[in-house]
């Protein structure tokens, strides 16, 4: 019966690790069932958030602005968590964001995993929603949806509340996690310096950090622009 792990959350400016940025990490270290230290940073996406992600989670660009960027941040979740299983609702997907991060970095990162939606989904059909939230209702536990830290504490405690009603060795045994993504490039200067013509000549405003962007995302954001206005 594991009942030591660290639980993690991510919030994000979207669902594609590949092509999205992290806007929040949250992290609890837990001990025999007991919280006993965290982990929580605003992280600086080099991109505007849309309005989606605003109304989501609460968060603004203005408080992004003086954040750390996803590689500053990086070190930090990576020391605390540590040799820890991870836990989380719907796991994959935050591994997934910090996965690429590590491979860019060349830092090897293989991990184990227990995700309360996958036993959410086996234990509690009858349920209409497997949500987070709703079963943190369901069950009485304090939240505060879309915000890393505190979905990570809820996730901790759904946790432990299944284990307690349902536990067996083979549904709560944690799986590796499995996340395959290449190792990105930096964008050229050449790029760089084109889609600064782009924008000076097209009188826009490119919502992003020119010098953060990967060589594929500026190919992408470039045939953007060219699509919209042409050379």
């Amino acid at each position: 019966m594991i009942k030591d792990y660290t639980a993690l959350d991510l919030e994000t400016t979207g669902l594609h690790p590949k092509k999205d940025r992290i806007i929040e990490v949250g992290a609890v270290k837990v001990r025999n069932a007991k919280i006993v230290d965290t982990f929580h940073s605003l992280v600086n996406p080099g991109r505007k958030l849309n309005e989606t992600v605003c109304g989501l989670t609460g968060i603004t660009d203005d408080m992004l602005a003086q954040a750390p960027g996803e590689e500053e941040v990086l070190d930090g979740i990576l020391d605390f968590t540590g040799e820890d299983i991870l836990l989380g609702h719907r796991i994959l997907f935050d591994y997934s964001f910090l996965k690429r991060l590590a491979v860019n970095r060349g830092i090897p990162w293989e991990k184990k995993g227990i995700d309360t939606l996958k036993l959410s989904r086996k234990f509690l059909p009858e349920l209409k929603s497997r949500r987070l939230e709703y079963l943190c209702e369901y069950y009485g536990i304090g939240h505060t949806a879309h915000r890393a830290l505190d979905d990570a504490a809820a996730a901790s405690a759904l946790y432990l509340k299944l284990l307690e009603l349902f536990f067996n060795e083979k549904d709560f045994a944690p799986q590796e996690l499995l996340f395959k993504v290449k190792k990105e490039t930096p964008a050229t200067r050449a790029q760089k310096e084109r889609l600064y013509k782009l924008a000076d000549k097209h009188k826009i405003v490119i919502e992003y950090d020119v010098e953060r962007l990967t060589r594929n995302e500026a190919s992408r954001i470039t045939d953007q622009i060219l699509l919209k206005y042409g050379r």
